[in-house]
């Protein structure tokens, strides 16, 4: 420290981090520099008053509310507080942070100070507020603010980085008592109000979401026009999830006002994240509101031994990731499928229990993959040459087995089930998990399609192998297929891989005539089929084995895959594929490679259940669930449900194919059925009832519901009219007359590009198609009519985030995450477009500013109090002289902001603007007549207090004063 009597300086002082007036005269500005120079500038006479110097950077200044001292937070971690009229030298030096040294020396440097806050009280000590200033020995702390009031210090800990912070006082005069009650303080990714009023410091609860990005999304849906009950129900429970201690105020901030205009119907938005968790969230509104935050990876067994690591890698990123979710709004059924190939289905309860044992099912599904031949076996033995699916889905089991024993790692799910019992608190509760495994050494692949149906109570899920249905009423797989059974002889394809330098012939593989001497038969029996894109051809085998890692990351839509090829390797008779794969591949690779459009595997991408016909002529509708396939083709599958009640709980559910339906040009994204009104004819439903209190089956049948479905044969109305189904596709959509079968309507929606998603909606006026295409266009086809509505140019795809979380919904919405931390809303609907200037809030409104702080008698007397200072008249052009030519001068026209709102103005602008217009006159108005009233009642006030005061003195002599 040292003190400086010269005003003047030889070298620049340096960059300015600060400027304020003196809160009690504004003619005296605090100039702080980055070199620890602060000067008092005088405005009146041009020159510096007072010049302090400190030895260390300068990063903030505050002044105490009577503006004779000021503090300054520094780089070492200091706090120094001097007197305007003080010698050069500092009254106090502070470190918060700092260890202080027995023998008086000066203390260690701690991290700089970046923000500090001197705010008074009228009662008891002031409080100092900072940013920063931790010591360098606390690494990996997290972020802090510090609250100094008195003799305490109080260190408030951040989740994210500080960005800045603001002290709330009951005045917004700098020149009185601030009473402070309220800090807010904005970090990177949150904002947070701390309550000053209350011991502790706890914070406000947030009613805005603010942390919709805490873990990545990866999935969303988006639902409209929901139950009305719903919402009520969610956040119910979601309210009890809220964490306690939170300030027992009101948040403090309430500027601003609520548009006039919502929507009439309930919203729901769902997201899945990274982490596992699934929320949901009330966007009835213009805000989001979380409603209710499901954590997915309570069911699974976070604590991994070294075995378990070699089928699941404990560096493998985000293995609770969710990449589907399948959602009944009406019985509150949620499925979710997760990265690890697990899905698990939920109920929703009002009631907590606690659940012994979680019930598992583990499904095996490989393509192609016939039983491994054991050392025993002879030549010959093997299975059928069908794909090995359904042949031994695993039951329920209370502890799975996931440290295989067999040194293939065969049955070895990929997440481990907590064995422990399972506290579940009100909300969505776990009823059954379904894990496919490992088969063979090969890891399970991602699920890629998903749905459920309550009424039927089943769920079924699809992958690149097939198709598996699970019925989650009596906890068993119910069909396990893969894609080329469910064709049956009708395969248009008839597909068997074969080798292209050999004559087409059904074999089970492809075969190298120059492997050893066994006969390519035998050697053709067990053939190891890999998909993969052709980039990556050299550097999977290159790295590949038995342990080869499962990918984590989300895939890609099936349509922005890369070119794939289909590797059939053929080991020799008797020995594990996996064991020779880079001899074999180096061996047949040139003869192996064939081409995607006949020989690659068969995706399932989208269900739909439906009481339909499956079959040309069928008298009468059935339960039924139609599959469409990767390859653009539409498959039926017939369900026979055992009777209500309790033979539900015993008889099993019968699935039976019936057959390729009709194909289409592109992959299928969505199906869905019509009445012969043309109206949507949804899945039947049963109604929620709660799940932990018994009672009877007939009891729960009595409330039992499920939609009406297509007429009766007894009708008068033609069979063959009695509904359409819906089918739409990459490239073209369809619409069949069922149960004729009949192609009535197709139209070709993209030809340059391809649909990424595509929704059968209920507008107001009717029901519509609504596609978004990779070319950013979206579309609208009237339904069954398929006629062009609408095609506009709206966004290209340049982020494979929007391809993956757009979603349409009902009345004419739409979403999408248009970045990690943004959802973007969308409407194409002429009836919400009309409300959006309704819809909209205000930021600002004006409030009555509140009285300045009374002088006092003896302060205006002696001139103790604040002094304003015009500085229009200072810095005007009468005193200062005109401004330099070179400078530049804002001029005002019709091209500014004014010119562009007159440009655009029409009937709507017109008429909201003079609503604004007659609005400000009204309160105007209403602010004249108050002001008026308050002189009227001032005027009263002083000719009451003059009467007083003049019969009091009316008798006395001058002496007598």
């Amino acid at each position: 420290m040292v003190a400086v009597n010269s005003w003047s300086s030889k070298a620049h002082p340096g960059p300015v981090v600060h400027i304020s007036d003196n809160p009690m005269d504004e003619g005296k500005l605090i100039i702080g520099f980055e070199s620890g120079i602060v000067v008092l500038w005088d405005l009146k006479s041009k020159k510096a008053d007072y010049r302090y110097t400190y030895d260390e950077a300068i990063h903030s200044v505050a002044w105490h509310h009577e503006g004779k001292q000021f503090v300054c937070s520094h780089s070492d971690g200091t706090l120094t507080i001097w007197n305007v009229r003080g010698q050069g030298k500092p009254i106090q030096t502070i470190t918060p942070h700092g260890k202080q040294p027995k023998d008086g020396k000066k203390p260690e440097p701690c991290k700089p100070i970046l923000k500090v806050e001197y705010k008074t009280t009228r009662i008891g000590e002031p409080f100092i507020i900072l940013s920063g200033g931790l010591s360098y020995d606390t690494a990996g702390r997290r972020p802090c603010l510090t609250v100094m009031h008195g003799k305490s210090t109080a260190v408030l800990e951040m989740d994210y980085p500080i960005v800045d912070f603001l002290t709330l006082c009951e005045t917004p005069y700098p020149n009185d008592f601030q009473e402070p009650y309220a800090v807010v303080v904005l970090l990177e990714k949150d904002l947070v109000v701390i309550d000053l009023a209350q011991n502790g410091y706890p914070i406000f609860e947030n009613p805005y979401p603010l942390t919709i990005h805490e873990s990545p999304v990866t999935c969303c849906e988006y639902f409209a026009d929901c139950p009305v009950d719903l919402i009520p129900a969610l956040y119910s429970v979601g309210s009890r999830q809220k964490r306690q201690g939170y300030s027992k105020k009101e948040w403090p901030i309430s500027g601003g006002n609520w548009g006039q205009g919502t929507q009439s119907y309930p919203e729901i938005i769902i997201t899945g994240h990274a982490d596992g968790t699934v929320k949901f969230w009330d966007a009835s509104a213009i805000m989001l509101q979380v409603l209710y935050k499901l954590k997915t990876a309570k069911v699974f067994d976070r604590s991994r031994s070294k075995e378990d690591k070699g089928s699941a890698e404990a560096s493998d990123e985000d293995p609770f990731a969710i990449q589907l979710m399948a959602w009944c709004a009406e019985s509150r059924m949620l499925c979710v499928a997760g990265v690890s190939a697990n899905i698990i289905v939920y109920r929703f309860s009002k009631l907590e229990v606690t659940t012994e044992v979680v019930q598992l099912l583990e499904v095996r599904m490989q393509y192609e993959l016939n039983d491994i031949e054991s050392p025993e076996g002879g030549v010959g033995e093997h299975t059928s040459a069908h794909p090995n699916l359904g042949a031994s889905p695993s039951g329920p089991s209370s502890h799975p087995n996931t440290s295989s024993n067999n040194s293939d790692g065969s049955n070895t799910p990929c997440l481990k089930v907590r064995s422990t019992p399972l506290k579940q608190s009100a909300g969505y509760q776990v009823d059954l998990v379904v894990q496919l495994v490992w088969v063979s050494g090969e890891p399970p692949q991602q699920i890629t399609s998903l749905a459920l149906n309550s009424s039927y109570g089943l769920v079924v899920f699809g992958n690149i192998n097939g198709v598996a249905v699970v019925d989650y009423i009596q906890k068993t797989v119910v069909l396990n297929l893969g894609t080329l059974e469910l064709y049956g002889s009708n395969d248009p394809y008839q597909r068997q891989p074969r080798s292209p330098r050999r004559s087409r012939q059904p074999s089970g593989g492809l075969c190298d005539i120059n492997e050893g001497s066994a006969t390519s038969e035998d050697r053709c029996k067990s053939p190891t089929s890999v998909l993969m894109p052709n980039s990556n051809l050299q550097q999977f085998y290159n790295g590949g084995g038995r342990g080869a890692k499962m990918s984590r990351k989300l895939s890609l839509p099936t349509e922005l895959k890369p070119d794939l090829v289909l590797l059939s390797v053929c080991p020799p008779r008797g020995a594990n594929p996996l064991d020779h794969r880079d001899n074999s591949f180096s061996r047949s690779r040139s003869s192996s490679v064939t081409s995607i459009d006949k020989e690659a595997k068969e995706a399932v991408l989208s269900f739909q259940f439906c009481d339909s016909y499956t079959r040309k002529g069928d008298g009468a509708s059935a339960p039924c669930l139609f599959v469409g396939t990767s390859q653009g083709t539409v498959l039926a599958l017939a369900l026979t449900l055992p009777p209500p009640g309790e033979q539900r709980q015993l008889q099993p559910v019968i699935l039976s194919t019936t057959g390729m339906l009709i194909r289409l040009k592109g992959s299928i994204l969505r199906l869905a059925f019509l009445d012969a009104a043309g109206s949507v004819l949804p899945p039947s439903y049963d109604p929620w009832f709660e799940p932990n209190i018994s009672a009877d089956g007939e009891e729960r049948e009595k409330v039992r519901k499920r939609r009406p479905v297509s007429v009766s044969p007894s009708s008068s109305q033609d069979l063959n009219e009695s509904h359409y189904a819906v089918m739409c596709s990459e490239k073209q959509a369809k619409v069949l007359s069922l149960p004729s079968q009949t192609c009535i309507h197709k139209h070709s929606i993209t030809e340059a590009s391809f649909v990424l998603r595509a929704d059968v909606v209920q507008m107001s006026q009717g029901v519509c198609l609504a596609c978004f295409c990779a070319n950013g266009h979206i579309m609208a086809l009237s339904l069954p009519g398929l006629r062009p509505l609408m095609d506009v140019n709206y966004l290209p795809l340049t982020d494979m985030r929007i391809a993956r979380t757009f979603c349409f919904t009902n009345l004419g919405q739409a979403m999408y995450l248009c970045s990690p931390t943004e959802v973007q809303r969308i409407t194409y609907s002429q009836d919400t477009c009309e409300n959006l200037q309704e819809m909209l809030g205000e930021l600002f409104t004006p409030v009555e500013t509140p009285e300045a702080p009374n002088r006092g008698f003896f302060k205006g007397l002696f001139g103790g109090g604040a002094q304003s200072l015009d500085r229009e008249e200072l810095f005007g052009e009468e005193v200062a002289g005109r401004a330099s030519r070179s400078l530049a001068q804002h001029i005002p026209g019709p091209g500014g902001i004014e010119g562009m709102k007159g440009a655009a103005s029409g009937v709507v602008g017109d008429l909201a603007r003079a609503r604004i217009a007659l609005d400000e006159r009204g309160q105007k108005l209403g602010e004249l007549e108050e002001r008026t009233a308050a002189m009227m009642a001032s005027a009263d006030s002083f000719s009451k207090h003059a009467h007083e005061m003049m019969l009091k003195c009316k008798d006395k002599k001058w002496y007598q004063f």
